[in-house]
């Protein structure tokens, strides 16, 4: 059996967010839909094999959520976020209560994305 979790984030700015989730992290749009033109937006984003929905939809979900991601190189991400000129967000590496380095992103509606190192085994 395979299970795959994917966050449905809201938003309240289409472009806002496309600046940040696409612009700034580098996903990219899988596709997006709306009910009729001047309609609320919902969109896939992914980047490898992280993926987000993203929702304007009121009753989709909360604003100010976060999400808990692992990741094998957050040296490598911290390189390329640290070189863009995203002037709303400058990340940071810290180490967790837990031992693990971590990242926190907060995108321009609140919700934050910790992106966490793991150990790979070798």
């Amino acid at each position: 059996m395979h299970f795959q979790s994917i966050p449905v984030l809201r938003i309240f700015d289409e472009e806002k967010a496309k600046q940040f989730y696409v612009d700034f992290l580098g996903m990219s749009i899988d596709w997006e839909h709306r009910f009729e033109e001047n309609f609320p937006i919902y969109m896939q984003l992914s980047r490898d094999n992280l993926v987000f929905h993203l929702s304007e939809h009121s009753g989709d979900c909360t604003p100010g959520s976060k999400v808990f991601v692992n990741t094998p190189d957050i040296d490598g991400l911290y390189k390329e976020l640290s070189e863009k000129t995203y002037k709303y967000n400058k990340p940071g590496i810290e180490i967790a209560a837990w031992g693990d380095r971590t990242m926190t992103l907060t995108d321009p509606f609140s919700n934050k994305i910790l992106f966490n190192e793991v150990k790979v085994s070798s």
